[in-house]
C-alpha cells in the first residue's frame, strides 16, 4: 500500500500538470470524501473529472482515500459536531450508541447537522489539502530540476 501511494505521488509529479492541476484535484477528492453522500463518492469523482479539467484526475482520486473506514467514524463525527454547533446545539451528541439498531429515521434525525457540518469540514479540508499538496508539489519540482540541473552542470565539466 505504501509503495503503490508513493508511485501514484510520483506519477503526479512527473505530469505535464501545474502545481495547481494537481493540488486542485486533491482538494475536490477531499471535498467529495467529507461529504456523507454515502454510495455516491464515486458518481461525484466521475462528474468532478468531467466538468473540472484542469484538476489532475489523479489527484482527484487520491484525494478521495482521506475517506477510508479506520477515518469514517472520526469525520462523521466531526461532521455532526460542526452541524450541531451550528444549529444551535439543541440535538445531542453523536455516541457509539446511536450506531446500534440504526434505521431510517435515525439517520434523518441524524443527517441535517451531518450534511450541513460536512459540508464546512469539507471546504476547510479541501482548502488546507489544496495548500498542503500545492506546497509539497512545488518543492518537490524545484528540487527535482535543481538535482536535474547539478547532474548537467557536472557532465559539462
Amino acid at each position: 500500500m505504501k509503495r503503490k501511494l508513493k508511485t501514484t505521488i510520483l506519477r503526479l509529479l512527473v505530469m505535464n500538470n501545474t502545481s495547481h492541476d494537481i493540488a486542485l484535484g486533491t482538494a475536490i477528492g477531499v471535498f467529495i470524501a467529507i461529504l456523507p453522500l454515502y454510495g455516491f463518492h464515486t458518481i461525484l469523482v466521475i462528474i468532478a473529472a468531467i466538468i473540472v479539467r484542469r484538476a489532475n484526475k489523479i489527484a482527484i482520486l487520491v484525494g478521495t482515500n482521506i475517506s477510508l473506514p479506520p477515518t469514517v467514524p472520526f469525520i462523521t463525527w466531526a461532521g455532526y459536531e460542526i452541524g450541531r454547533l451550528m444549529l444551535g446545539n439543541t440535538l445531542p451528541p453523536l455516541r457509539w450508541i446511536d450506531f446500534k439498531g440504526i434505521t431510517f429515521n435515525k439517520i434523518l434525525h441524524f443527517y441535517p447537522p451531518l450534511l450541513l457540518g460536512s459540508l464546512v469540514l469539507a471546504f476547510v479540508c479541501a482548502a488546507l489539502f489544496y495548500f498542503i499538496t500545492f506546497f509539497i508539489v512545488k518543492v518537490l519540482r524545484e528540487r527535482r530540476e535543481h538535482a536535474k540541473r547539478s547532474r548537467h552542470s557536472h557532465k559539462k565539466i
